[in-house]
């Protein structure tokens, strides 16, 4: 028994609410890792966006798409920690407003 089904506009609703969550975060927060994660949330909102676009409409290949990017976004969640390491041993702070300046 479904008494509620879930359609694609339900899926489109959740992702343009976590895209926006994460357009807040990179917006408001001066932490450089609270910006990375609100950037790594809206790329997952767009993944959501695509597979239910793929879902919907039958063709197995956003689902294929989404694992490549979700391939990409772990290579630059690690470049994105090395880099935050690098500061924080030269800075001794991973705040956006120190992250700024040019000269180490």
């Amino acid at each position: 028994m479904n008494f509620f089904p879930v359609g694609q506009t339900h899926f489109l609703a959740t992702s343009a609410f976590l895209f926006t969550l994460g357009v807040l975060t990179v917006v408001v927060r001066r932490n450089l890792i609270v910006i990375l994660m609100g950037v790594e949330l809206m790329l997952n909102a767009g993944n959501l966006a695509i597979v239910a676009f793929s879902r919907f409409s039958g063709h197995p290949a956003g689902h294929v798409y989404v694992l490549l990017i979700m391939t990409v976004a772990a290579a630059e969640v690690a470049v994105g920690l090395g880099i935050l390491i690098a500061l924080f041993r030269t800075r001794k702070t991973i705040n956006a407003d120190e992250a700024t300046y040019l000269r180490w």
